[in-house]
């Protein structure tokens, strides 16, 4: 049997997942009592993708440095908190993160910015391919209020599927610029 890839194996299980939604419906649109049994073997298949999606490495890259995080390697290093209301909800959610700019001075980007350091600008990117900009001037908390994390925890819990790492930033009107599932941070320069 051919070995499936990481990104096969997502695409295979969200078509299945849709699937069985199609033919079951929204839980929440069935009485209570009359939920169908889960289905063990979708189940088993995202429970060991949750493990792997555990070990995804987030890389961070400056010139010829870089670097590499796991939600686990995150978890240790000092965390702040940012609140956001989503549009769905009033109520507040509380996120958890540690500074994007704390991970970047360890791949080598000057921690106090000056002159030319404003030339740098961050593209980060999601495990589906979506990419945001952050100029370097928004990410250190030196030049900037608000507070760009790299998140890995929502209400004191583990993110769901928006993880293991999520990049958000504080003080944006709505959430367009968070980058769920962040695999990838580039340090590059303006010409």
């Amino acid at each position: 049997m051919p070995t499936m890839g990481k990104h096969t194996l997502v695409l295979s299980l969200f078509l299945a997942a849709s699937w069985v939604n199609a033919q079951t419906g929204p839980l929440s649109d069935r009485p209570m009592g009359h939920e169908k049994p889960p289905d063990t073997s979708i189940t088993r298949i995202q429970a060991d993708l949750g493990r792997d999606a555990m070990n995804t490495q987030l890389k961070i890259s400056y010139g010829h440095t870089s670097g590499e995080w796991t939600a686990a390697k995150l978890a240790p290093l000092p965390h702040e908190t940012i609140q956001a209301t989503t549009a769905g909800s009033q109520t507040a959610t509380t996120y958890s993160g540690v500074p994007l700019m704390a991970l970047l001075v360890e791949v080598g980007v000057p921690q106090k910015l000056k002159g030319k350091d404003f030339r740098l600008y961050v593209v980060a990117e999601g495990r589906d391919g979506n990419k945001v900009v952050y100029s370097l001037g928004e990410v250190s908390p030196d030049v900037h209020d608000g507070s760009v994390l790299l998140v890995d925890s929502v209400d004191g819990k583990p993110l769901g599927d928006d993880g293991p790492i999520e990049l958000m930033s504080s003080g944006e009107r709505r959430p367009a610029r968070w980058v769920r599932g962040v695999v990838s941070i580039k340090v590059q320069a303006a010409d």
